[in-house]
């Protein structure tokens, strides 16, 4: 993980709209590639944040939909939290609607793919956990200043295998 200063840094630039144009179509890309290459074990994007490899059913195709994503371990509770921040960008990310259609999957975490069931926060359990995320990761206050939608939250719970 990188030291303070570099996440404080890392923090500022990915809270920028040129952060936002750009990273969707970079950060993606790079992390597919390292989590490939290392077995599942790491992606590159894991020297700041935890993240996951969802594997979602798309919404309207029915076709298996790989989405690397940061992700906020839940020790306590053994899940996960995935937001769908979009980088502060308008629309909500295409994965979020997989999940709602859809909210059995499987995440590659640590190396190991386990299966969760996803859903989608709401009221008081929705603003607990957008208070544990912006202690988290900061930059998630301003996508959401940025945007008119709010930001989706999802716990992944694990499941028994199918």
């Amino acid at each position: 993980m990188a030291g303070r200063s570099g996440v404080k840094l890392v923090q500022k630039i990915s809270s920028t709209r040129a952060f936002a144009r750009i990273a969707p179509y970079v950060i993606p890309v790079l992390d597919r590639a390292v989590h490939r290459l290392s077995g599942g074990r790491t992606m590159l994007s894991n020297q700041l944040l935890p993240g996951v490899v969802l594997t979602s059913t798309g919404a309207k195709s029915g076709q298996s939909r790989r989405t690397p994503l940061a992700c906020m371990p839940e020790k306590e509770r053994g899940s996960w939290l995935l937001v769908g921040s979009n980088f502060g960008r308008p629309g909500h990310p295409a994965w979020t609607a997989n999940l709602r259609r859809h909210p059995e999957a499987w995440i590659s975490y640590q190396g190991r793919d386990i299966p969760v069931r996803a859903r989608q926060l709401e009221g008081d359990e929705r603003e607990e956990a957008w208070r544990d995320l912006l202690r988290f990761w900061p930059p998630y206050a301003v996508y959401q200043a940025r945007i008119e939608r709010q930001i989706r939250i999802f716990r992944l719970e694990r499941r028994e295998q199918d």
